[in-house]
C-alpha cells in the first residue's frame, strides 16, 4: 500500500488558467499525436422542439418537433473531440447487429481524423440515448441498451483489436460507462498495450469502485464518484484533498484527477501536493459530454508529452467551452484560443466577436427561447442619439447584436478622413453599453452576410430609412422575422459632431 501524503509537508497549490502562449504551444504539438479511445460506444440523438401546451390525454408536455441531431456519444464522443483538437485517433468499440450499429458505423466514417475499429456483436443492442429538448431543457431521455459484460469470442476479438489499434499510441483513453465493454480482459490488454507503446493510460469510469483498473497512469472521477468510492465528503478543497489522499491508498493509479463542476478540477499525483485548478465562470448551457471533452483534451495533451499541469489546464479550458454548446459537441482549436483570450479580457472586450462565434451564441440563445435582434452601423463618434437608438433596439429583443463596419468599409461609405475612431476603439465603446450583447465587425459595405448567419427575429434600422430599403429586411421577413424602425433623436449625428469640431479648430 502506498503511504499517505503528509498535508503539512505537501501543501496544496492553486493554479491559474492556461495562458495564450502555453495554449498555442500545446496546440502546435497536437497534430500527428496518436490517441486510442477504448470503451462503451453510443449513439446520441437530440430531438429539439417547442412546448406550448399540455397533452389532453395525460399531464405531460407536448413537444412540437423542430429538428433532430445524431452524433457519436461516450467513447465515440471522446474520439470526436480528440480529432477536432488536431489529434489522430483510433476508436475501439462494440456495436450490435442493428440499425443503430449501422448508424454508428456511418457516423464514425464521416468523422474526419477518426479511424474506426468497431467490433460487432449480433446478440447485443447498440446503445442509443434519445434526449428530448425544449428551451435548453431536457424533458425526457430514453435509453436503448444492452449492459451485460461482453464475453467469449466477442471479448477475444475486442482484445485483439485493441492490441492492433494501440501500436504507436501516445495515450490510451478508457471510457467505462458500465455497458459491458470494459471487462477485466479489456483492462489488462490496455495496460499491456500502454507499457509496450509507452502510452499514458487514463481511465474515465462510472464504476463505484476504481481498484479493478490496477496500475494505470490516471483515473478521472467526478466529485460525487470520488465521494462514493472513498466514503468521504468532497464539498470543500480540504475535503477533496483528504479524499484524494485516501484514494491513492486504495488504488494503484499514479494520479487521480477529480472534476468538480463550477469548483474546477483538483489533481493528486503520488508524492506531490494536491493542485487545484479553479474554473473560469461561464454560462453553462448543456453539460452533456463535457466529461468526454475533458478526457479527450487531457489525453491529447499527455500524448504530446507536456507537463501534467498544462494537460489539466488544457482539459479544463476545453470542457469550459463544451458546456456552452448544444449537445455532445466538439471543441476546436480556434474556440480554445478565443476562450483563453476571453478569460483575460475585460467584460467589454469579451463582447467583441467573430461571425462564427456570433452564430454559436445565437444557437445558444435560440435554444433558450430568446428573441434575437440585429442592427448595424459605423458608430464612429458615439453620441446621445446612438445610445437612445440602441436602447430602443434592445427593448424589442432579448439579445442585441450590432454589426460594425470595418475601417475600410467606413471609408468606402463615408469618404476620406473617416472613420475618426478606429475599429477597435469603436467596438470597445459599443461593447461597454449594457444594451448590447455582441459587437461583430464586418468588412463588406453591407451586413447581409452577418444577417444571413444570425437569422435575427428583429432587424432594426433608424426611422430615416423606409422599411423597404433596409438591407436584409426581405430576408428576415422570409423566415418570420420583422423589421423595426427606431426613432431618431433630432440634432445628433456624427457628421454634425465632426463639423462642430472642425469649426472650433478653425476658429
Amino acid at each position: 500500500m502506498f503511504s499517505r501524503l503528509d498535508p503539512a509537508r505537501n501543501a496544496p497549490h492553486t493554479l491559474t488558467p492556461m495562458d495564450l502562449s502555453a495554449l498555442q504551444h500545446l496546440l502546435g504539438l497536437a497534430p500527428g499525436r496518436r490517441v486510442v479511445c477504448v470503451g462503451d460506444l453510443m449513439v446520441d440523438c437530440f430531438v429539439y422542439g417547442a412546448v406550448s401546451r399540455v397533452s389532453p390525454e395525460a399531464p405531460v408536455p407536448v413537444l412540437a418537433r423542430s429538428y433532430e441531431l445524431t452524433m457519436l456519444g461516450a467513447a465515440g464522443n471522446v474520439a470526436r473531440n480528440v480529432a477536432a483538437l488536431g489529434g489522430e485517433v483510433s476508436l475501439v468499440g462494440l456495436i450490435g447487429g442493428d440499425s443503430q450499429g449501422n448508424e454508428a458505423q456511418r457516423l464514425v466514417g464521416e468523422e474526419p481524423g477518426v479511424e474506426g475499429y468497431l467490433v460487432t456483436d449480433a446478440d447485443r443492442s447498440t446503445t442509443l440515448k434519445t434526449r428530448f429538448v425544449s428551451s435548453g431543457q431536457q424533458l425526457l431521455r430514453v435509453d436503448r441498451e444492452t449492459a451485460r459484460p461482453v464475453s467469449g469470442e466477442v471479448e477475444q476479438r475486442l482484445v485483439r483489436t485493441i492490441r492492433d489499434a494501440a501500436k504507436g499510441a501516445g495515450a490510451i483513453l478508457l471510457s467505462d460507462y458500465g455497458k459491458g465493454v470494459v471487462t477485466q480482459a479489456v483492462i489488462e490488454v490496455c495496460r499491456e498495450a500502454a507499457v509496450q507503446s509507452g502510452a499514458q493510460l487514463v481511465v474515465d469510469s462510472k464504476a463505484r469502485s476504481f481498484a479493478r483498473y490496477g496500475a494505470v497512469d490516471m483515473i478521472k472521477p467526478n466529485a460525487a464518484e470520488l465521494s462514493h468510492a472513498t466514503d468521504m465528503p468532497t464539498e470543500t478543497d480540504q475535503q477533496i484533498e483528504a479524499a484524494l489522499f485516501r484514494a491513492l491508498e486504495l488504488w494503484e493509479a499514479q494520479a487521480i484527477l477529480v472534476t468538480r463542476a463550477s469548483k474546477g478540477i483538483s489533481l493528486a499525483v503520488r508524492d506531490k501536493p494536491v493542485q487545484h485548478f479553479p474554473t473560469v465562470a461561464r454560462e453553462v448551457f448543456d453539460a452533456s459530454g463535457a466529461g468526454d471533452t475533458t478526457l479527450a483534451a487531457l489525453g491529447l495533451a499527455l500524448a504530446a508529452k507536456v507537463a501534467i499541469e498544462d494537460a489539466v489546464a488544457f482539459a479544463q479550458l476545453a470542457s469550459g467551452v463544451a458546456v456552452g454548446k448544444v449537445g455532445t459537441a466538439t471543441v476546436s482549436p480556434d474556440e480554445l484560443i478565443e476562450a483563453a483570450l476571453s478569460a483575460h479580457m475585460a467584460p467589454a472586450e469579451a463582447k467583441v466577436a467573430t461571425a462564427q462565434r456570433m452564430a454559436e451564441e445565437v444557437a445558444r440563445w435560440r435554444a433558450k427561447g430568446l428573441k434575437v435582434g440585429f442592427t448595424n452601423g459605423c458608430f464612429d463618434i458615439l453620441h446621445k442619439g446612438h445610445v437612445a437608438y440602441l436602447a430602443q433596439a434592445r427593448a424589442w429583443c432579448d439579445r442585441l447584436i450590432v454589426g460594425l463596419n470595418s475601417d475600410e468599409s467606413v471609408k468606402a461609405l463615408k469618404g476620406d478622413g473617416r472613420p475618426v475612431n478606429d475599429l477597435e476603439s469603436r467596438a470597445l465603446v459599443l461593447a461597454g453599453l449594457g444594451s448590447i450583447d455582441l459587437v461583430v465587425p464586418f468588412e463588406e459595405d453591407t451586413p447581409l452576410k452577418l444577417i444571413e448567419a444570425a437569422r435575427p427575429d428583429v432587424l432594426v434600422k433608424g426611422a430615416d430609412y423606409a422599411e423597404g430599403d433596409v438591407v436584409g429586411g426581405d430576408l428576415v421577413k422570409s423566415w418570420g422575422g420583422e423589421v423595426k424602425l427606431a426613432t431618431i433623436v433630432e440634432g445628433y449625428s456624427t457628421t454634425a459632431a465632426i463639423a462642430r469640431m472642425s469649426k472650433k479648430v478653425a476658429g
